[in-house]
């Protein structure tokens, strides 16, 4: 048994180009006073386990931002063919013997701790599901994810800019739970500068 055997680390993808904020970087945008993504990265580092980060390679203003965090920092060189391609740099980064993995995005700002925790317990509370998957409280699927390991080889075939969600799609009921999560936390992505205006506005953040 490998040290890594059991664990489930976390691995967020940010290593898009964020084409729709019109130059701005939406990963270090501020979020009461912080980068979101440096508040994800904290948020994956408070569950006790490995995180990765899927990052454009450097010199990049992101390596800089979490430089002083016990994460580490992997360089996906082809990141424009898509999420897809991101994820599968991070699955082929992730340790032997590794259980299964958490897969967030780093530009949900209602997914903190709080929700990683709730997905990660529905991995022992719900043991015979293949993918664990938050969504919102009426039920649409969105993020996190959390994958067993015994997906592994199929998320190695997976291409363009739609992540895990055609092999989500093609599971089993029974292996596939959805998680509710507060509100529409799930799903409420922050795009456009006019997302951030709105998001902030209505959250005082």
């Amino acid at each position: 048994m490998t040290a890594a055997a059991g664990l489930v680390p976390v691995v967020i993808l940010a290593a898009g180009q964020s084409r729709r904020m019109r130059g701005r970087d939406k990963l270090l945008e501020p979020l009461g006073g912080v980068a979101i993504l440096r508040r994800q990265a904290e948020a994956a580092l408070s569950l006790g386990v490995p995180v990765i980060v899927a990052l454009p390679p450097a010199p990049h203003p992101r390596h800089d931002l979490l430089a002083d965090l016990p994460v580490e920092r992997l360089e996906v060189a082809d990141a424009v063919e898509g999420l897809s391609h991101s994820l599968r740099a991070a699955i082929a980064a992730l340790p032997e013997g590794t259980a299964g993995v958490m897969v967030m995005l780093g530009d949900l700002p209602g997914i903190g701790a709080p929700e990683l925790a709730t997905v990660l317990r529905a991995r022992q509370n719900v043991p015979d599901a293949q993918a664990w998957q938050g969504a919102t409280e009426d039920g649409a699927p969105g993020h996190p994810i959390l994958l067993s390991s015994a997906l592994f080889p199929q998320l190695a075939d997976l291409t363009g800019d739609v992540g895990a969600g055609p092999l989500l799609r093609r599971l089993p009921e029974d292996a596939r739970h959805l998680v509710p999560l507060p509100g529409l936390r799930a799903r409420h992505d922050l795009d456009t500068p006019e997302d951030w205006d709105t998001y902030r506005a209505a959250t005082g953040l």
